[in-house]
């Protein structure tokens, strides 16, 4: 499971071609959705009693464009990146443990390997930019024009086209403090709101962190008002290529499972681009990073899984996904009325 190197030619070449992706979406397949539906009301169970599991199948089924959804081809994408603003004293761990965390990935020993196995789904790793730090973004932007669009080919390119549901997340020292610099540029409010403990800040570090998410702010006011410029000048490699996988699985027809804090920043500019541009993704989690439920309310995304998580990795979305196989199971396997021979309401 080595990490994907870099695509040689960017799929997008420029900031127009990327906008425009982002702006030229596919819809769900009502037809699908419908047929789901229909069957949904011959099952034996009274209408609407399995909640969110009778939702779930027709989401997928809708976005995969099937009437009969499957989950054979599942997959865990986690992007691995680093993170300039690390100087400024945001983590307290060292940015070396990104690439521990990678070998450990690929060696089968974190907690993202085990969820894996026990959801079926193939894991997939990718070092972004070679896990080379992106700028300082309190000084200058966090990545060119150039570095940004090839970490969104790099996370398009890297989404199989014969996957059934993307279950997406990262690896990144320093990566909630670019996520909060998003949440707060794209959304408002005071840094404070959005900055969280992260990997383990305590009171003061966590103030620290606010701040240096303000100064940030103050030093690329200018580009506030493009969802793009934002999410270049803030960001970081493994947010870009969320970002360009969460487009790709769009533009495919894969529905989408979101991770934390992270992933659902990183993939907050689509939103502000496109206003139905996450539809076909379902947030897995509502981590317990500061900020993640105010953001997840402001995108209108609702949690399956409320766990204190806050680990990233992919660990809630993938945790979710026999959730998802549960509601495929129901939809598929369940017998009729007519089938089982048992009455319908009145």
């Amino acid at each position: 499971m080595p990490p994907l190197s870099p695509v040689t030619r960017p799929l997008f070449p420029d900031l127009l071609s990327l906008r425009t992706a982002c702006q030229t979406l596919p819809s769900p397949d009502t037809t699908s959705q419908q047929a789901i539906s229909d069957r949904d009301a011959t099952l034996t169970k009274p209408p609407g009693s399995l909640g969110d599991l009778e939702s779930l199948a027709a989401w997928l089924g809708a976005w995969q464009h099937r009437a009969s959804p499957k989950l054979d081809h599942v997959v865990s994408l986690v992007f691995a990146g680093n993170h300039g603003v690390v100087a400024q004293g945001v983590s307290p761990w060292p940015q070396d443990v990104t690439a521990q965390m990678v070998l450990n990935f690929q060696h089968g020993g974190a907690a993202i390997n085990q969820l894996a196995r026990v959801a079926e789904a193939e894991l997939k790793v990718v070092a972004v930019h070679n896990l080379e730090p992106t700028a300082d973004f309190t000084h200058q932007a966090a990545m060119t024009d150039s570095a940004f669009l090839d970490a969104v080919s790099v996370g398009y390119a890297s989404v199989p086209d014969n996957c059934d549901l993307l279950c997406l997340g990262e690896m990144g020292i320093g990566n909630t403090t670019a996520a909060a610099a998003l949440a707060a540029a794209l959304f408002g409010g005071e840094a404070s709101l959005w900055a969280g403990k992260g990997t383990g800040l305590d009171d003061a570090g966590v103030r620290h962190k606010a701040q240096v998410i303000e100064s940030a702010l103050k030093h690329h006011a200018a580009l506030l008002s493009d969802p793009l410029a934002i999410a270049q000048a803030l960001g970081g490699y493994e947010l870009a290529a969320m970002l360009g996988a969460t487009l790709a699985a769009r533009h495919k027809h894969i529905p989408v499972l979101l991770d934390g804090f992270v992933c659902t920043a990183a993939v907050a500019p689509l939103a502000k681009l496109a206003p139905q541009a996450l539809a076909h993704t379902w947030l897995s989690h509502c981590s317990a990073e500061a900020g993640h439920a105010r953001l997840a309310q402001a995108l209108s995304l609702k949690p399956l899984l409320a766990l204190g998580l806050r680990l990233g990795e992919t660990s809630g979305a993938t945790l979710a996904v026999p959730i998802i196989r549960a509601a495929l199971a129901c939809h598929t396997g369940m017998a009729t009325f007519q089938q089982a021979a048992v009455s319908e309401r009145a």
